[in-house]
C-alpha cells in the first residue's frame, strides 16, 4: 500500500512500544524508513524488541525503561530524546485495563489503571508538544504548507457510548478522546494534529489475557462482529503509517473507530458480561492475577 521510503525522515516514540499493538506499529514505521523510539515499563521486553526489529528490518530503534505514570521522568526522556534529534510524531499506546465489576475494585485498582492512560498518556503528550511548540516559536512560527508534527492516541470505541466492567479504562479513554480534539485546535497552528484511533478486537497477550481471560481469542468476534473476524494487525499498521505519514495533514481531531462496525451493530463493549456468574468473575481474575504476575516478573 505505501512505498518503502513513506517515513524517511520521521522519528516516531511509541510508547508500549515493547509488545502487542506498539511493537506492530513501531515495526511498520520501521519498514518504512522512520526512526523509531519505543518506552515501557519492561526494559529488557523492549531491549529484545528493539534488537530483533533492528536485526528483521535495519534501521533505528531506541528503548527507554520508564513508568509513564512518572511526569518528571517522562519530561527527562523526552528531552533526551529531543537533544539528540527531535521527534516527528507520537503514538499513545502504553496503556492498562482489565475487567471487573466495578464495586469490586479497590482505589488502588482504579488508580493502576487511571494513572497510565490518563495521566501518563497526558504527561507524554504535552512532554512531546511543548517541545515542538518551542522549537516552532523560534523558527518564527509555523505556516501553511510546512511540514507537521503528528500524535496518534490508542483509544476505544466505546468513548463515544461508556462500557460496564471496564468504568477506569472507559473514563480514562474518554478523557484521551477529549484531548484528542481539545489540542487539535489549541495546537493546530503550532503545525501539530492530533487523531485518536479505537480498534476493535485485535487478539494480542495482553489484551487477551486480560478482557477476555480463558476465552480462544477472537471468538467473540467471529461470532458477532458484523464481518464475522476480528481485525488484522495489518489493518492498524496502514491506518497508524498513514496517520503518521504526513499524507491528509488537514485530517485532524479526529476520533477513527477501526473495528468491522461492530460498536454500531453491538455497542462494541463489556455489556454481555452482565449474565457472568460469580465463578466466572473468580476465574477471570485469576486467571488476570496470574497474567499480572508474569508482567511483574519481566519488569525485574
Amino acid at each position: 500500500m505505501f512505498q518503502s521510503d513513506l517515513l524517511n525522515g520521521h522519528r516516531i516514540l511509541v510508547t508500549g512500544g515493547g509488545t502487542g499493538l506498539g511493537r506492530a506499529m513501531s515495526e511498520r514505521f520501521l519498514q518504512l524508513g522512520a526512526r523509531v523510539v519505543i518506552c515501557g515499563r519492561r526494559k529488557a521486553v523492549l531491549d529484545e524488541a528493539a534488537r530483533q526489529m533492528m536485526r528483521d528490518h535495519g534501521g533505528e530503534v531506541k528503548a527507554f525503561g520508564l513508568d509513564i505514570r512518572d511526569a518528571q521522568a517522562v519530561d527527562a526522556m523526552v528531552e533526551e530524546i529531543f537533544v539528540e534529534r527531535p521527534l516527528t510524531g507520537l503514538v499513545n499506546n502504553a496503556a492498562g485495563n482489565f475487567i471487573s465489576p466495578t464495586e469490586a475494585l479497590s482505589s488502588r485498582a482504579f488508580d493502576a489503571i487511571a494513572n497510565i492512560v490518563f495521566h501518563g498518556t497526558f504527561y507524554v503528550t504535552n512532554a512531546v508538544g511543548k517541545r515542538w511548540i518551542d522549537a516552532t516559536r523560534r523558527a518564527g512560527g509555523w505556516k501553511p504548507g510546512m511540514p507537521m508534527n503528528s500524535v496518534m492516541s490508542i483509544i476505544v470505541t466505546w468513548v463515544e457510548n461508556g462500557s460496564p466492567f471496564v468504568v477506569p479504562s472507559a473514563m480514562s479513554k474518554a478523557g484521551i478522546a477529549a484531548m484528542t480534539r481539545s489540542l487539535a485546535t489549541e495546537w493546530g497552528g503550532y503545525g501539530v494534529r492530533l487523531n485518536a484511533v479505537g480498534p476493535g478486537e485485535i487478539p494480542t497477550e495482553g489484551m487477551s489475557k486480560r478482557l477476555n481471560p480463558g476465552e480462544d481469542p477472537g471468538a467473540r468476534s467471529r461470532q458477532n462482529n458484523p464481518m464475522r473476524r476480528p481485525g488484522d494487525m495489518s489493518e492498524l499498521q496502514n491506518l497508524a503509517a498513514f496517520l503518521m505519514s504526513g499524507g491528509c495533514d488537514w485530517l485532524t481531531g479526529q476520533l477513527i473507530f477501526m473495528d468491522g462496525g461492530n460498536y454500531l451493530a453491538n455497542g462494541g463493549n463489556f455489556y454481555p458480561l452482565r449474565d457472568w456468574t460469580d465463578d466466572q468473575w473468580r476465574e477471570a481474575r485469576e486467571r488476570i492475577e496470574a497474567q499480572n504476575a508474569r508482567d511483574r516478573a519481566q519488569r525485574g
